[in-house]
């Protein structure tokens, strides 16, 4: 796709989402608010396994992000960089918690400028009730019978306690 067809009005926020969580669900909505469209890729990452299948995941972001009209979910195979040039997008959205994520998005916006030069990355600082959480430990919370409800909506919460028992 030329570059004067790529959408700055357009941001895809692309991750795992194993399980969506509400610090996932915050940087949606403010996505939501700062541009036209944001499509919420959802896709496998080769280093990690994941507890819910692709299918899964992407229903349950649908089912919790369906008050948001201009959110779009849609899974993705292979390069993000890739998937977001495909709809049409000009901007990737990333959220930071923590210095580490700092320093692992930057080396991947550096990939992804490297793969892709019209494609520009986009960083959204964690609300600070949010920086702790991660889709990892909450899958260990799960696991071990720990209360879930101040991080995870009840669909969510309800999908991950049932798949953690089995």
């Amino acid at each position: 796709m030329p570059e004067s067809t790529l959408s700055p009005r357009i941001a895809v926020y692309t991750g795992t989402f194993d399980p969506v969580h509400y610090g996932h669900l915050d940087i949606i909505e403010r996505g939501s608010l700062l541009f036209d469209r944001l499509i919420v890729g959802v896709g496998n990452n080769l280093d990690k396994k994941t507890l819910f299948t692709l299918e899964e995941r992407v229903q349950l972001i649908r089912e919790v992000t369906g008050a948001w009209r201009n959110v779009e979910v849609m899974s993705f195979d292979g390069l993000a960089v890739k998937f977001v040039r495909a709809c049409g997008a000009r901007l990737m959205l990333r959220g930071l918690r923590t210095l580490s994520d700092m320093e692992y998005e930057f080396t991947m916006s550096l990939m992804n400028r490297n793969l892709d030069p019209q494609i520009e990355t986009v960083f959204l600082m964690a609300k600070e009730q949010f920086s702790h959480v991660s889709s990892s430990l909450l899958r260990q919370i799960a696991i071990l019978g720990g209360d879930l409800s101040k991080f995870l909506p009840d669909p969510v919460r309800t999908a991950l306690i049932e798949r953690a028992r089995k």
